[in-house]
């Protein structure tokens, strides 16, 4: 299920990073699902969050090599620039010989119920502080391909969560330049809440997506 990545199974160096990318979060799930089958709390905050993942988990070594994991190096909080910020997790792959910006980003945002379709919900703040950074190229997309990770704080429907998001996309944010609404992908088996979407960036030139959706509502301390 969480097997090392084979460069042979992919044609084309699209296809492959593509590949790559959904290997990568498929055992980011993993250490999700980790997470939950160790009962782990987490606070209602997204940096909170992302670090007990990212540092219990993406980086803990004994977990690192049991999920064959050693092939990337997980950072936290990298900065993009100056003056843009700092994105949430990046993903670089262990190969002295590739490029120092050959890196996949992972954007991650709380979600909860409230003001699911409305403009100033987290929702909105998933696609404005999220997918249009990557479209406006605010975040780099080195591979043409990056993620998000929605942190459920608050019972909900996921899906139909997502169906709201794509709404929001297509009423309030034209700017993201949506080819392909936020869509269910089924590559990481037993998991259903993981999709992609596909954008045009400021330049034209086509994005991919992948939207992960972790529910830690009844964890929340």
């Amino acid at each position: 299920m969480f097997g090392r990545l084979d460069a042979s199974s992919f044609s084309g160096s699209a296809s492959f990073y593509k590949g790559e990318f959904e290997i990568i979060l498929e055992k980011i799930t993993y250490c999700y699902l980790l997470m939950i089958s160790d009962d782990v709390k987490v606070p209602n905050d997204e940096n909170g969050i992302r670090d007990i993942i990212l540092l219990n988990y993406l980086q803990n070594n004994h977990i690192r090599k049991n999920l064959d994991m050693i092939w990337w190096n997980f950072d936290r909080e990298v900065p993009e620039s100056t003056t843009i910020g700092r994105t949430d997790i990046k993903v670089k792959p262990l190969n002295p010989f590739i490029d120092h910006e050959a890196y996949y980003i992972i954007e991650c945002k709380r979600l909860n119920n409230i003001n699911t379709t409305g403009i100033s919900g987290l929702n909105a703040q998933y696609i404005e502080n999220g997918i249009i950074r990557f479209v406006t190229n605010q975040y780099s997309s080195y591979y043409r391909v990056n993620g998000m990770i929605g942190f459920i704080v608050t019972p909900l429907d996921i899906h139909a969560n997502t169906k709201c998001i794509n709404t929001l996309l297509k009423t309030s944010f034209s700017e993201a330049d949506t080819s392909k609404e936020i869509t269910q992908e089924n590559f990481i088996d037993g998991f259903e809440y993981h999709y992609s979407s596909s954008h045009l960036d400021k330049d034209g030139d086509p994005l991919d997506i992948y939207h992960l959706m972790f529910d830690f509502s009844n964890r929340v301390k």
